[in-house]
């Protein structure tokens, strides 16, 4: 994470996606690239990560290239897969690829996804988005999720999109 641009942000809207899904019961899967080489998942997002949650680690860059998370997401009724992490242009890029051609549909939450430098984030997005993946913002999915202002977690929601860093 050091290395992130912008990785305090990065971090920060990461932690209000995982707080959020929590509230709404969203499935949760969490990867990490070779954790003995490149460190594990920062304190700051794993203490949202749910108990019951596995942090699985995988070598391939995209998250279907590790046979654990491919069969962790083969499990998911959901055709929609919302989607963050680091480094934009090359994990989540390549699992956006082969998540898409899996048939699923990809909300790629450009506010907690970073890459070492803006150009590589920037040419990754528009590979993605012209490929048929949405782009989206933590707000806007926390809120997706939330769908009315009567829901009981609005309240939750709305003071995650609140927050300041």
């Amino acid at each position: 994470m050091p290395a992130i641009e912008n990785a305090e942000t990065v971090v920060f809207r990461a932690r209000q996606l995982l707080e959020s899904a929590k509230t709404f019961g969203i499935r949760i899967v969490v990867s990490e690239q070779y954790p003995q080489g490149l460190g594990s998942t920062v304190s700051e997002l794993r203490s949202f990560i749910p108990s019951d949650v596995p942090v699985l680690a995988k070598k391939s860059f995209s998250v279907c290239g590790a046979e654990s998370l491919y069969n962790e997401i083969e499990k998911s009724p959901t055709s929609k897969i919302v989607l963050c992490g680091v480094e934009t242009h090359i994990c989540v890029q390549q699992s956006a690829f082969d998540l898409l051609a899996m048939g699923r549909e990809i909300v790629l939450v450009t506010d907690a996804s970073g890459s070492r430098s803006s150009n590589n984030n920037e040419i990754a997005l528009r590979r993605m988005e012209s490929a048929g993946i949405s782009l989206s913002t933590t707000e806007s999915v926390m809120f997706e999720w939330c769908t009315t202002a009567e829901s009981p977690h609005f309240k939750t929601v709305s003071r995650l999109a609140k927050e300041l860093m």
